[in-house]
């Protein structure tokens, strides 16, 4: 990737991770940051410390708080926001893009107010085909990328030629990318498992213990496969790195900011008062509330989504969420076995 560049919004730690692994495989990469003491840090000092602290950036890496500057000449262009400011970004960005530039996201979450995908959100704004976009998720720290620790993550495409060129544009030694067609698996996964680990955080602070962890991680990947299918994605993605692997490792890792903000909200913190001590984006919150939404609008019983929601919005209890769960009617596992049992007989 010598002589290529790439340009990356925003510069929080994914971006920031993300614009390690393309200047380690030769990128010239320019970060995009609305603030100039962010940019001034990044410039002179090769640090970004108030996202990832005691890590030295690549010297490939520099930044700027113009837009158009940031994206002269990018042959890739990574979109790294919140899920919240992703269509403001992408607004500021469009008219300025490359024609022939691969546009990336790596945004887990949904436009709260419209409940659309993040690549949809990216065509509308940027006037491309979804088709052309593509998506890279799956089970990837921040803090272990820019440390080379090793990380496998997915390109989810419509467009194979697209997903093969942004697996080059990432693939290196300690960052393993595999493609996928599967885009609406890829996203629906990456959202909704920031519900799922707010709930492994909460159980695990209120003391429940291995079990009730893993019994929450299999039921929430139940819940993201039958959202999953009702919007069109294929279930056998949610068994892969983007489904099940990401799930995992946002559920169980002390990395994880949604699985710190359930425990804090288990030990007696309002949420208000968790999302100001944790002082960047907890996109599980923004995501209940989205993925609440979408379960009535698809008629898609999602039963730990619907008791988050009441934590987080209607001032549930969150020993009473998990009774709840726990005293719900019995129910098969799987509802396909289940269907397939009554067709039997």
């Amino acid at each position: 990737m010598k002589n290529k560049r790439a340009a990356v919004l925003v510069a929080g730690s994914w971006g920031t991770a993300l614009a390690t692994v393309l200047a380690d495989n030769g990128c010239d990469v320019t970060v995009w940051t609305r603030r100039a003491e962010q940019a001034d840090e990044i410039n002179r000092h090769h640090t970004n410390s108030t996202y990832l602290p005691n890590v030295v950036l690549h010297e490939r890496i520099r930044a700027v708080t113009d837009m158009a500057e940031a994206l002269i000449g990018a042959d890739i262009v990574v979109f790294a926001a919140t899920s919240s400011s992703v269509r403001e970004v992408a607004r500021k960005a469009a008219g300025c893009i490359p024609q022939n530039a691969y546009v990336v996201h790596a945004v887990k979450g949904f436009e709260r107010d419209t409940l659309k995908r993040i690549s949809t959100i990216l065509a509308e704004e940027l006037a491309r085909p979804e088709s052309s976009i593509v998506v890279l998720s799956g089970p990837s720290h921040a803090e272990e990328v820019v440390r080379r620790c090793p990380t496998t993550v997915v390109a989810a495409s419509m467009s194979k030629e697209a997903a093969e060129a942004v697996q080059d544009y990432f693939m290196n030694a300690y960052f393993r990318v595999y493609t996928n067609p599967d885009v609406i698996g890829v996203e629906v996964a990456g959202a909704i498992k920031n519900i799922i680990a707010l709930g492994a955080g909460l159980s695990d602070g209120l003391g429940y213990g291995d079990n009730a962890k893993a019994a929450l991680i299999t039921r929430g990947l139940a819940e993201i496969g039958r959202l999953g299918q009702a919007m069109g994605a294929q279930l056998l993605t949610f068994a892969g790195l983007a489904g099940v692997g990401d799930l995992v490792v946002t559920c169980t890792s002390r990395h994880s900011r949604n699985w710190r903000a359930g425990s804090m909200l288990a030990g007696g913190m309002s949420l208000d008062e968790v999302l100001a001590s944790m002082g960047m984006a907890v996109e599980g919150v923004g995501t209940t509330r989205a993925a609440y939404a979408l379960s009535r609008r698809y008629g898609v019983p999602m039963p730990i989504t619907e008791q988050l929601h009441a934590v987080l919005f209607e001032g549930k209890p969150p020993k009473a969420a998990v009774e709840a769960l726990m005293g719900r009617v019995r129910t098969h596992e799987s509802e396909e076995v289940a269907k397939a049992w009554l067709e039997a007989e």
